[in-house]
């Protein structure tokens, strides 16, 4: 049995105007080291969307990948939740 090391993150498409690519915004959450207050933050990944199955607001399971242009270098593995 193989044993799948790519890093697996969960975000909101935020952008899907591209073909086969889309927008993904991570969010995390963390405790200060000094302040000890939760901050979040948010990064945005571009991800490969190969059947073009994604729409703006649907949160995505996106997973790592050989780089596929100059800035996707993660790919979508399902759609966790439909966008209303």
């Amino acid at each position: 049995m193989a044993i799948e090391r790519r890093v697996k993150k969960i975000g909101t498409v935020v952008s899907d105007k591209m073909d086969k690519s889309v927008v993904v915004r991570v969010e995390r959450q963390f405790m200060h080291p000094l302040y000890k207050k939760v901050v979040r933050k948010h990064k945005k990944f571009m991800a490969h969307d190969e059947q073009n199955d994604c729409h703006e607001g649907d949160i995505v399971e996106i997973r790592e990948c050989r780089p596929l242009s100059k800035s996707k270098r993660w790919e979508v593995i399902r759609v966790v939740e439909r966008s209303k």
